[in-house]
């Protein structure tokens, strides 16, 4: 989606998560136009709801329409000087009675409504929770958050003042103007056609309302992505001075969303005043008309004074059912971006014909047979022949044409470190992210335990592997909750056993609610070597048989990165680990160093020997002073 106006944005570095990747920007797939139909699937769980909403709406319709004929019957009853008493306690009663069920039906509804927007607000929330990484990576996150928060809330308004106001007013509206025919066909007539062209004009400026509101919705889901980009990187942000920089970038978001909203507000303005003006046209008529046809005896007083009661009885409904509508074709156009949402593609832990297809074309995989599922706690014996991990003449791209990687091949054998070492920008990360199988290789094979991993379901996969990002993203919550978050039936001796790992045990429970301590948005309350530490224990308590670092120890001091090598050595013990590193003082004791540059393979051996025949490594090595 673009901006209405063409923006320079600032030039304040992007704190995301993810490494900044080249991938193209992609709209979100065509989704039809979605109708009332579409609204179904969120319905489901709430039909008895909405069927006695719908029950007590026909009984308080029917009660309110029995109202102007109680009344002419008083009328009638007064000029023939009979009782009226039983008559007047009835009316009473009815007027009671609608009022209590109208309360309760609007509570259903409401309730109804929520329940909607609480399944959309589910189905959001699993769909962005398991998309393919490439969808993060092509789309911001402040639009995909305003899908779950604003967009959600505008499907509350197609059930309550929406759905809900246009069907049980359009009833009322039927109801009235069948009394009026009943009454007199003639003045009926004369009145219908003055309202009918009143109608016509109004559901014509609410069929644009849709096409607005969708507008409005993907002008707020910018705003919303640079309040966000602003916010993430504020410290950057001020470092750099570039408060009023971001302000201005914000505020012509903001003021592209207040013009999309000012369109909605022009069209919904106009309805008003020709529903009001119809309406008040047409009882002008029936005064006048009416009035005549009383004074020619071709109806009596009370029918006009019921015909006039019928006609404030439509007047009402017709204007709230009109502007109902408009506010359907609102939710709808907000129910438009959020199915666009829904129909984007999902991890699948199932290996699918694509996938199996492409297996087929790379060749079978190595003897081995599949990596076992360890526990959580252990790992089992690995298997005796096949390696741990293979890179079997992987290609890959991100879809903009540029080859990140091209036919690599390397292998890391059982309980052995591998270290990925080269310029930035080589595709050491991108290595890691094809094992976690964030991403399927363009051609070529990864093979964990000998398993192609497109065949392996990908919670297996993944439960096999520990991932330390590059980043070392820690999440808003406490030291327990980053903690437990692969390994969630940690017990607390556990977690301490893990922090005194990384040198960290002593930080966290010095603090007054030890584990229980908050590390704030993003662990923006701890060091930046203390988060890379505390995403290292968070994977050293799961114990997983593989574990994949991406640039685990930068943050870290020499004495820290003494500990945590210790650390390393002691966990991966009977493990394989796979390492990318820029300091090569964390890998010179690898079993195995792989050189790369511009995506190929240029090296592979151990520190003296790549000293000896690898250029590029010795240039790395001899600027970190490593060598002389």
């Amino acid at each position: 989606m673009t901006s209405m106006q063409t923006r320079v944005r600032p030039s304040a570095p992007d704190t995301s998560t993810q490494p900044p990747r080249k991938v193209p920007p992609q709209a979100p797939p065509p989704v039809k136009e979605v109708g009332l139909r579409s609204l179904l699937p969120y319905l489901q769980g709430h039909w008895r709801t909405l069927g006695a909403v719908a029950v007590l709406s026909l009984a308080t319709t029917l009660l309110t329409l029995s109202q102007p004929v109680m009344t002419r019957e008083v009328l009638a009853n007064i000029e023939a000087e009979r009782p009226v008493g039983s008559l007047v306690a009835l009316l009473v009663a009815a007027l009671l009675v609608v009022a209590v069920l109208s309360g309760f039906r609007d509570y259903l509804l409401q309730r109804a409504a929520e329940g909607l927007v609480l399944t959309a607000r589910r189905r959001l929330v699993a769909r962005l929770l398991r998309m393919p990484i490439i969808e993060y990576d092509r789309r911001r996150t402040g639009d995909l958050l305003s899908r779950v928060g604003s967009d959600t809330t505008l499907l509350r308004a197609v059930v309550t003042s929406g759905l809900f106001d246009t069907v049980t007013n359009v009833l009322m509206v039927v109801g009235s103007a069948g009394m009026m025919f009943v009454i007199d066909p003639t003045l009926f007539a004369a009145t219908a056609l003055g309202i009918g062209l009143g109608v016509a004009g109004v559901l014509g400026l609410a069929r644009r309302v849709r096409g607005a509101s969708r507008d409005a919705q993907d002008r707020i889901g910018e705003m919303t992505a640079a309040v966000e980009r602003a916010i993430s990187a504020v410290r950057t942000i001020r470092a750099s001075g570039a408060e009023e920089r971001e302000e201005r970038a914000v505020d012509g978001y903001a003021k592209d969303a207040f013009d999309a909203g000012m369109r909605i507000a022009k069209l919904q303005a106009m309805i008003n005043p020709i529903t009001s003006t119809t309406i008040q046209l047409a009882f002008l008529v029936v005064l006048g008309l009416g009035g005549a046809r009383v004074a020619s005896g071709a109806i009596q007083v009370g029918d006009l004074v019921a015909f006039v009661l019928f006609l404030f009885m439509l007047w009402f409904p017709l204007g709230r059912a009109l502007n109902g509508y408009a506010r359907l074709q609102t939710g709808l156009g907000a129910l438009q971006r959020i199915e666009e949402v829904l129909v984007l593609p999902q991890e699948s832990d199932v290996a699918g014909p694509e996938d199996l297809a492409a297996v087929r074309l790379a060749g079978r995989p190595a003897p081995g047979g599949p990596l076992s599922v360890r526990e959580r706690t252990a790992p089992d014996a690995p298997p005796a022949l096949a390696p741990a991990i293979e890179f079997d003449r992987v290609s890959f791209g991100y879809g903009n044409g540029e080859t990140v990687l091209r036919d690599v091949s390397l292998t890391v054998a059982h309980g052995t470190r591998t270290a990925l070492v080269g310029p930035s920008g080589a595709g050491k990360s991108t290595l890691l992210s094809l094992v976690e199988r964030f991403y399927d290789v363009t051609s070529g094979a990864v093979r964990v335990g000998g398993t192609d991993v497109r065949e392996l379901p990908r919670t297996r996969l993944r439960h096999s592997l520990g991932y330390v990002e590059q980043s070392a993203p820690v999440l808003a919550g406490t030291v327990r909750d980053n903690l437990s978050l692969a390994a969630p039936g940690a017990t607390d001796e556990d977690m301490r056993r893990v922090l005194r790992s990384v040198n960290l045990e002593q930080v966290i429970m010095r603090a007054p609610l030890g584990l229980d301590t908050e590390v704030g948005e993003g662990g923006v309350l701890l060091s930046g070597g203390e988060r890379q530490r505390l995403a290292l224990a968070r994977t050293f308590l799961a114990a997983p048989p593989i574990m994949l670092l991406d640039e685990a120890t930068s943050n870290l001091d020499a004495r820290n990165e003494a500990l945590m090598r210790n650390a390393i050595n002691e966990v991966i013990a009977d493990r394989s680990l796979l390492v990318v590193a820029h300091r090569l003082s964390t890998v010179v004791d690898s079993d195995q160093i792989v050189v790369l540059e511009h995506g190929e393979v240029v090296a592979t051996g151990s520190h003296d020997e790549l000293t000896d025949s690898s250029p590029l490594y010795r240039e790395l090595a001899s600027h970190q002073l490593l060598i002389k």
